[in-house]
């Protein structure tokens, strides 16, 4: 139970911190970068904590980044 806890800590720091990079005046990515980048780490931290393997987590990933890609289009 505390690994879970911890991975899902670990999950909102990193959400938090990528959402604060991509904010104004943040790294310079367009609207549609910044939600592929938010979507394959929220993607990849979602498939390591259902599958608990390299694959999982890379599915996770690419799946979250095609989605991410795809918010308001």
């Amino acid at each position: 139970m505390k690994s879970i806890v911890s991975k899902t800590a670990a999950i909102i720091l990193m959400t938090a911190t990528l959402g604060a990079c991509t904010a104004n005046g943040g790294v310079g990515l367009s609207q549609s970068q910044a939600n592929t980048a938010l979507g394959a780490v929220v993607g990849a931290a979602a498939g390591n904590l259902i599958g608990h393997d390299t694959e999982a987590t890379l599915t996770g990933a690419a799946l979250g980044g095609l989605i991410g890609s795809q918010i308001n289009r």
